[in-house]
């Protein structure tokens, strides 16, 4: 039989060792995050295609005149010590207008001075996400996803030219499987740093004619003023790179179109 002053020590001396553990600092139920991404867009279109036997391509980079500060809304429940549901969404839409200021001729063709040419494009991306912890420790979580992401690209063109206007629309959406990675630090019950990741293939879900695939990145750095409430700044990145196949024409139309930027905004947390 082991003695009681033994026991009494020992304890004692897990006691100790548990007051002497950091207390948990990522401790919240639900996070929601609101802020804005001051967003700057590149893209780069191509195109194959055959013609009477020889192939014909090309390829040209263009961007949309500008960055563009865009919502951006991200949250979290946390229903266990390792299990959490995370969900996002992301909005871009921007407009371009460019305007003739002389006379354009080709040919026998003349276009007036003062013709003018509009675009419109909106990017939406919204996901939903179970997170598991692989490692959960008092001041550091790494989380494994797995979940659903829905994208929706729209594009509009107007122009007109003297009496004559022309008027386009396209659009196209869908969800696939997405899968994806997470690293927290709480160092500290008032500083909070986030990392994610997540890719997405066109094959895995409903895009149709699509092909390619959808990566993004973020990083955040978060300050709580108190425990239900803070600000965080970070950074963005969303790389689109798909394939649309016109079977009618065996042609294949390609957009890479990347978004990246400062990212800023409040958190509340219960």
């Amino acid at each position: 039989m082991i003695p009681q002053k033994t026991v009494l020590a020992l304890a004692l001396a897990l006691a100790g060792a548990s007051l002497a553990l950091p207390a948990r600092a990522d401790d919240d139920r639900f996070v929601l995050r609101l802020g804005a991404m001051n967003a700057k867009a590149d893209s780069t279109l191509s195109g194959r295609t055959v013609f009477q036997g020889q192939p014909l391509g090309f390829e040209e980079d263009f961007d949309f005149g500008g960055d563009e500060l865009v919502p951006r809304v991200e949250g979290m429940f946390k229903f266990g010590d390792r299990h959490r549901l995370l969900f996002n969404y992301f909005n871009y839409d921007k407009d371009r207008r460019a305007t003739l200021n002389d006379d354009f001729s080709f040919e026998n063709i003349t276009i007036p001075r003062g013709s003018f040419a509009k675009t419109e494009a909106q990017f939406e991306l919204a996901s939903a996400m179970y997170d598991y912890a692989v490692v959960e420790t008092p001041t550091s979580s790494l989380g494994l996803q797995i979940g659903v992401e829905y994208a929706k690209l729209e594009a509009k063109l107007y122009a007109q030219s003297g009496p004559f206007s022309y008027e386009d629309r396209a659009s196209d959406d869908g969800y696939a499987p997405v899968v994806g990675l997470r690293y927290t630090a709480t160092p500290s019950e008032k500083w909070r740093f986030v990392v994610q990741g997540q890719y997405l293939n066109a094959d895995w879900g409903n895009f149709d004619d699509y092909e390619g695939d959808i990566s993004r990145a973020n990083a955040i750095a978060e300050y709580r003023f108190t425990k239900n409430f803070g600000a965080y700044v970070g950074y963005d990145w969303f790389k689109i790179d798909v394939e649309r196949s016109d079977r009618g024409n065996n042609g294949v139309l390609g957009l890479d179109q990347r978004f990246k930027g400062p990212i800023v905004g409040v958190t509340f947390a219960f």
